[in-house]
């Protein structure tokens, strides 16, 4: 019956006394966090709300959370996850992000929001990958912190370039009218968490976040995997 019930690491596969961690601490530590602004997640040597970058390019969210950098062996997890149809994947890493959340609400004071909105996928790439894995990690974070999960608040409505290698501005032409906000007026919620897999420039959040300022949304919180 034991040898039923042994769990492995997602990574090394070596045994796990908690089975539902999905991850051992030895490659846990090997995840390169680091300090990072809390507005837009640009590395710093030590922590502040907003940064130099901020002030230049001010985001349109208010609070950023990551795992840490997109680099080995998170990196090679979230590739696995989006890429390779390991949906399973799902709870390992959703609570590697709940626990950088829980890490920035102790460290400096983040609260948490009304209502957790997954960054959606237009609906081809999402019937050709068979699932929105911002959409997986968010609705377990929903349970887990008992919030509410708002999958089809957020529509991409028209399909995109792949970001990947675009400037800035390209990938903000790119997303220009590409997602739209089902809902016109009393919007319930005043703070929201839009959670991502992985974070580089921001555009496809910027562009979300607008829309959600037009609703009367006050503070916008981005959960991401991984900063890249």
């Amino acid at each position: 019956m034991s040898k039923f019930f042994h769990f492995s690491c997602v990574l090394c596969q070596s045994a796990l006394k908690q089975g539902a961690n999905g991850i051992c601490s030895s490659c846990q530590r090997k995840m390169k966090r680091y300090i990072y602004c809390g507005g837009c997640g640009a590395p710093l040597q030590y922590f502040a709300c907003r940064c130099g970058n901020c002030r230049q390019l001010e985001p349109a969210w208010d609070r950023m959370v990551v795992i840490g950098h997109y680099a080995e062996p998170l990196s090679y997890l979230i590739h696995r996850f989006k890429f390779r149809k390991q949906f399973w994947l799902d709870r390992t890493l959703a609570r590697l992000l709940l626990l950088a959340v829980y890490d920035a609400r102790r460290s400096h004071g983040l609260t948490f929001p009304q209502a957790i909105i997954p960054v959606p996928l237009y609906h081809f790439r999402q019937w050709q990958r068979g699932y929105n894995q911002a959409e997986l990690l968010a609705k377990i974070l929903s349970r887990w912190l008992k919030i509410p999960c708002l999958s089809h608040i957020v529509k991409r409505v028209k399909h995109t370039h792949t970001q990947r290698g675009l400037t800035a501005h390209a990938r903000r032409r790119n997303l220009k009218n590409a997602f739209v906000v089902g809902f016109s007026e009393g919007f319930p919620y005043e703070s929201v968490a839009l959670v991502d897999d992985v974070i580089t420039t921001g555009s496809t959040l910027n562009e979300i976040a607008k829309q959600l300022r037009q609703l009367g949304v006050k503070e916008i919180q981005v959960w991401g995997l991984a900063h890249a």
